[in-house]
Formats: structure tokens, sequence, C-alpha cells
């Protein structure tokens, strides 16, 4: 019997014998995307999986890092890997909305309007830099990132599937940028937070530079409709009632947490539900454990969490206004530690 997204089964935290066996596939296909990045890309393991689990689960990553750390290479690998079309927004100060949507324009020759698509319409699409366009701009992603559409002048235009927007931002630099939104930040599944590489890693990248300077062809790995294949499975993943109440206490724990402004809105539990089963079935299993919550949880949360500022200013380090790395790290995890796990 297929689940959707918000149904629940009575019974043990795992399907029973007569549930469907674990569908073969998704270990795997972790494994291939990682290779297959691999030859341009080198570290960020856990950026790839948290991008393919966002993948799977139809939702939408802000990858945040200072500058020359690859982003925008590991978003182009990403989209290489998948046999998907690929379009790079480069954000600016003096852009406009009908740069990204498109706009409707005469024709000369009959004298009648069409519609001219904007970069928008492609399956992977990275904004890069998105803070550094205002906010009229960044409000134009918020229907396409939502509703999987566009409307321009009353009429609606679905874009291309699977869709999903990556967009990248500098924490470092605030001159010349706009701070995202509450109401957009929440439409991002994740936010992943990339850092240096180690000493290994930066060595192997002097080593792959020094013998070609060129960006590599990426392998592909998976057809659109593959991806699709994966989007319909992870709707089957098995959730046990007490891992939905599970997942919703620890949602709960951050709006009662008394260090922070703001907790995770009910967009931002749902969206959890679909990564955990993302997670799960790259993992190979067709059914959600604790685990899944647990290791998703500051990645859904880090973004969407607001630290009171009489706690943040108890903090040491260099980080965001709502917050630093570290402290939304560590009351996170004591928000997680504060919940019962089910057994």
């Amino acid at each position: 019997m297929t689940r959707d997204e918000g149904s629940a089964v009575p019974g043990p935290l795992v399907p029973s014998p007569s549930e469907p066996p674990s569908r073969p596939g998704g270990v795997e296909l972790f494994r291939q995307l990682t290779q297959s990045i691999g030859q341009e890309i080198v570290g960020y393991v856990d950026i790839i999986r948290a991008l393919t689990i966002a993948l799977v689960a139809e939702g939408h990553v802000l990858l945040e890092g200072v500058p020359g750390l690859a982003k925008t290479q590991l978003v182009r690998a990403f989209s290489q890997t998948l046999k998907l079309s690929f379009r790079r927004i480069q954000f600016t100060p003096d852009m406009l909305p009908s740069d990204i949507l498109g706009s409707t324009v005469l024709q000369p020759k009959d004298q009648t309007f069409t519609f001219r698509p904007g970069p928008i319409f492609a399956n992977v699409i990275l904004a890069d830099e998105i803070n550094r366009a205002p906010p009229k701009v960044q409000s134009a992603l918020l229907e396409a990132m939502q509703e999987r559409q566009v409307t321009i002048e009353g009429v609606s235009h679905p874009l291309a599937r699977p869709f999903m927007v990556i967009a990248t931002q500098n924490p470092i630099e605030h001159e010349g940028t706009y701070p995202l939104p509450e109401a957009e930040l929440d439409r991002f599944m994740f936010r992943g937070i990339m850092g240096y590489p180690s000493t290994e890693e930066e060595v192997r990248i002097l080593r792959t530079r020094a013998k070609n300077l060129d960006a590599q062809e990426v392998a592909p790995v998976l057809t659109p409709a593959d991806v699709a294949h994966l989007q319909a499975l992870r709707k089957e993943v098995f959730v046990h009632d007490d891992v939905y109440r599970y997942l919703a206490a620890v949602v709960r724990q951050t709006r009662q947490d008394h260090r922070l402004l703001v907790g995770a809105s009910p967009r931002a539990s749902v969206q959890f539900l679909m990564a955990v089963k993302a997670a799960a079935l790259l993992d190979g299993r067709t059914f959600v454990v604790p685990d899944d919550v647990r290791e998703l949880a500051f990645t859904v949360f880090n973004h969407r969490v607001i630290v009171r500022p009489e706690v943040l200013s108890q903090s040491l380090g260099v980080g965001e206004a709502t917050g630093t790395i570290a402290l939304l790290s560590q009351i996170l995890r004591q928000d997680l530690d504060a919940v019962d796990v089910p057994r």
C-alpha cells in the first residue's frame, strides 16, 4: 500500500515482514553520485548528501560559506551527474524580477504578446550570491520555490520537474547585501554550512589543479525519469506513529526553548518529514528511524530558528545576526537531547 507524507501506521518502528523489503539502489546511488562529483570536487560529502536528500525530497538548499570554497562548481557538478538542465543566475543589486522569471514581449510581426521564459525555467537553478539582490528580486523566487510555478500578468506558468533551487551566500561580507527575509529562508529545506577543507583535502585540490586548471566534465548518473522514480519511492517510505510524534516533539521543543526567539514553523515540520524519508531511502531502508531525525535536525533548523539577542550577546565567535553556528549547534543539540527517543 502506498503511503503519502501524512499517513501513519501503528505497530513496530520497523515494518513487519509483510512489508516490502528494503529497496536496493539508495546506498549505491549516493556512492555513484559522490564518486562522480568527486571527479571535480574534493570533499564535502556531507553537503553532497544534503543536496541528494533535498532532490529526492523535492526541497531547496541554501549553501553558505566564504568565497573560494567551490560552491558554484559543486552545484554545477551536482546537476551534471543528474542529466538535468542547469541555469546559473548571478544575483546583483540592479536586477529586476523579470530577469529571473521572464516577461511578456510584443511580437512586431503580428502585434501579439508572447511570454518569454526567464532562466528560472530549468531543473536546477543556482541562485549565486542570492543576498546581493534587493528584497523585490528575492521575493520573485517565493512562488517558484513553494508552488513550482510563476505568475506573469495574471497567467501561471508551470516550472520544469524536477525543480530545485540551490542558493549561495557569503556569511562574512555584508556591504551591498540584503539579508534574506524569514519567509524565504523558511522555504529552504536545508542550509548547508561549508567550511575550509582539511589539510589532506587541500593537498588533493592542489595536486588536481596542478595537472589541469580547467573544470572537468562530470559523468552523469541519473536521468530526470530516475529522479522522478526516486521521488515516488520516497512517498512509500514507512513512518511509525511514534516517529511522527518524535519528530513533532523535536520541532515543538524549538518553540519552547527560552533561548530562541522564533522556533521552527509547521512548514519546517513537513519538510523535515520529507527529508527523513528521503534519507532513509538513500540509506537503503523503506522505514524511518529516530536516528534519521537526529541526523538532519541541525541542517533543517539552523536557518529557521532565531536566538534571543541577550543569549547571542553572551556567545563568542563571529556569525550571522541570527546567531553563531557554534551556539546554534549547541542549542539544537540540547533540544534534541531533551526529547525522549522512541524505542
